[in-house]
């Protein structure tokens, strides 16, 4: 799969009922049933992380021409990519509204006028929304799109710099928790400045190595400082009743979570879904003869029933195909266990497991420990697909001291960490000799250790990898 993976990649949207992408305008798709429900238990879960101390909120999707381009880094960072909306029916605007690229100049002008005492922070408040950029690369569903529909956005004001560092380290143990969920492995670095969030202080991201070797960032996290405070002048009376400029973060994902769940946890057979996100985590197949057909039936609706019960998300397959298909469609689809009984299971009070990923059929029995068995096996999958992600990961990327490897160990399907001292030239250099792009640092240099290009005593180890 790795050698075709962008073909099986766009297979399997169409194939498991994921997304439609012959929607007449470039870049956008629409979501089908199967695909809208794991998108739905994805969101579920980074809602539930976030509700522990956020509330959510739902801002406008029309941004004035004039606070988009108040913070003129910020503007100048999306300024390519904008979708303006110039007219309202026949007549011509007075101003041009932007469909918002992302929402900070949306939010802020209103904190500004939320927040006016130190008892009013911190603020955390996060949306999930639409956003659009008209995007000129190679478009890709799920993955380089021009309307992202799976937007969420956390948006934080705070009265110090040190809580708005807390709230960073917050946003990183959140994801963690929200990628590992769907046991997916992810790599962990501070951008390098030049590929810094227009108007943040700094940033930090979450990548993925996909299994064409290509490195898909999933997750971002922003420290703005106070610079989009002092742009839309965001201030507080602290307790000594001096007026102050809020810190403020912001931290993002997107659509990219599903398309990183495919990719990651796919085979050539299809889908193999997490529990966390399957639309069905367990599918009974009856398999039917006209003798015993209603006790077959009725048993399978009984186990349904247990397992519902039990609070797993449970479908039989009734249709009137031959089981075989019924086999290789929920496989297609990424089902983590199926359960197949049929006349002479139930004469034995049994029933045939097979979990989706390691494929081995097991008897269990039909008794008062079904539940906790087929939970049971559920967790072995869930932990199984975790780990040969984490393995998967682990096994891509290559340390490296030499300038010259770096080209062979990519092209392998790899991504490279080594020593560089730093300096902002020396970065751009490095990437301008080897044609890929920094990800960013994930660590100090040992001591002693050189650059990579320069020679100079390295300051930090550093990621650089082929980019979606």
């Amino acid at each position: 799969m790795v050698e075709n993976f962008s073909e099986w990649f766009h297979d399997i949207l169409e194939e498991a009922n994921i997304t439609d992408s012959r929607y007449p305008i470039k870049g956008m798709a629409i979501w089908l049933p199967y695909g809208f429900k794991i998108r739905k238990y994805m969101l579920e879960k980074i809602k539930e992380l976030l509700d522990k101390d956020h509330d959510e909120v739902l801002f406008p999707l029309l941004v004035p021409e004039g606070e988009l381009a108040k913070e003129g880094e910020h503007v100048k960072g999306f300024e390519e990519e904008v979708y303006w909306v110039t007219k309202g029916g026949k007549n011509d605007l007075n101003e041009k509204l932007a469909l918002r690229p992302t929402s900070e100049t949306a939010i802020y002008p209103m904190y500004a006028l939320w927040i006016r005492s130190h008892i009013d922070l911190p603020i955390k408040y996060y949306q999930v929304v639409n956003t659009f950029r008209y995007e000129t690369k190679h478009t890709r569903p799920l993955i380089r799109v021009r309307e992202i529909t799976t937007f969420k956005e956390a948006h934080t004001a705070h009265a110090t710099k040190e809580e708005s560092d807390e709230q960073i380290e917050d946003f990183i143990e959140i994801y963690k928790e929200f990628f590992d969920s769907f046991g997916l492995p992810y790599m962990i670095s501070k951008r390098p400045i030049w590929d810094t969030f227009p108007g943040a202080d700094y940033t930090m991201a979450f990548d993925i190595i996909m299994p064409d070797g290509k490195t898909l960032q999933v997750g971002t996290i922003h420290n703005l400082g106070q610079t989009f405070a002092k742009t839309f002048n965001i201030t507080f009376e602290d307790k000594d009743g001096e007026h102050k400029y809020v810190y403020q973060t912001c931290a993002g994902v997107s659509d990219r979570v599903v398309a990183s769940i495919i990719g990651i946890h796919g085979d050539e057979k299809g889908l193999r879904l997490p529990p966390m996100v399957s639309p069905n985590q367990v599918t009974i197949i009856p398999i039917l003869f006209k003798k015993g057909k209603e006790e077959v039936m009725a048993k399978c609706e009984e186990i349904k029933n247990d397992l519902e019960s039990a609070g797993l998300r449970v479908n039989i397959d009734e249709r009137d195909i031959r089981p075989g298909k019924k086999f290789y469609d929920w496989e297609l689809k990424g089902t983590p266990l199926k359960l197949e009984i049929g006349p002479r299971d139930l004469e034995n009070n049994i029933t045939i497991a097979m979990r989706r990923d390691d494929g081995e059929k097991v008897e269990i029995a039909l008794d008062d420990n079904l539940v906790d068995n087929v939970k049971d096996l559920l967790e072995k999958y869930d932990e199984n697909l975790s780990k040969t992600a984490w393995d998967f990961q682990a096994e891509h990327v290559k340390f490296t001291e030499n300038m010259d490897e770096i080209k062979g160990l990519i092209e392998a399907g790899n991504v490279v960490s080594f020593n560089w001292c730093g300096d902002d030239e020396c970065g751009k250099k490095i990437e301008e000799e080897t044609g890929y792009d920094i990800l960013g640092i994930i660590d100090d240099a040992e001591d002693g250790a050189k650059c990579i290009l320069s020679g100079d005593d390295a300051k930090y180890l550093t990621l650089i990898a082929k980019t979606y």
